[in-house]
């Protein structure tokens, strides 16, 4: 990782969407950094604009305007692959609805992203089962994702988005399908891997306000602007 006081810096971002003859502005003018191992929640009613500024920070869209540096990199109008490959090896994603692919056991799949990120056959293959393990799966490796329970299948979100050892962890909602037993259980697993990896800077999307005051600072995100 880069030697950077600040792992992410978004600038007078804005985005919109056309809308039939209108047009829908999303966000309006976005000012915001993270520091190196900081985490940061957002909140927001729905429709607030919050997973589409986590796209454009995980380079799955393009700002209409502004400036998004990640690690001192500006990323705001880097090209597809550029982009793929910059996720692979430095952004880790974790989803409300888990993306796990189902036709393939958890281990595949964890291995599977670590394959994306460069490692050969055997490197991912124990990669994934190192971080399986210390997610609390060790006996699910072989299992399809609809064999295990909705938090197990987070916890090997989880392991998958940390898999090339990202500098950016992005979570969206990732307690939103759990009830609120499991939920703990997965925000406890968040701030173990804080201690396990201090230097890890992690955006998470969140409804939960209770949740959200874990994490080092929260912002609101209200019509398109931070407040």
């Amino acid at each position: 990782m880069d030697n950077v006081e600040n792992m992410l810096e978004v600038s007078g971002v804005k985005r919109s969407y056309r809308m039939g003859n209108n047009t829908l502005n999303v966000l309006r003018g976005i000012d915001f950094s993270l520091k190196t191992g900081e985490w940061c929640c957002i909140v927001g009613a729905s429709g607030s604009g919050k997973t589409t500024l986590l796209n454009l920070i995980g380079t799955l869209e393009r700002p209409d305007e502004g400036i998004i540096r990640i690690a001192g990199e500006d990323v705001s109008a880097i090209g597809r692959r550029a982009a793929a490959k910059f996720r692979a090896k430095r952004i880790g994603f974790v989803f409300q609805n888990y993306q796990l692919l189902p036709e393939l056991s958890i281990l595949e799949n964890v291995s599977l992203a670590a394959r994306l990120g460069g490692l050969s056959a055997k490197a991912a293959k124990k990669r994934a089962e190192e971080l399986l393990v210390s997610v609390g799966l060790a006996e699910r490796l072989k299992h399809r994702p609809n064999e295990l329970s909705g938090g197990e299948q987070q916890r090997a979100a989880i392991a998958r988005a940390l898999v090339n050892n990202p500098d950016l962890l992005l979570a969206d909602e990732p307690t939103g399908n759990l009830d609120s037993k499991t939920g703990e259980e997965v925000i406890s697993l968040f701030e173990n891997l804080r201690k396990d990896n201090p230097n890890l800077t992690i955006l998470m999307i969140t409804h939960n306000r209770e949740l959200a005051c874990r994490a080092d600072k929260t912002v609101e995100l209200v019509d398109g602007l931070l407040v």
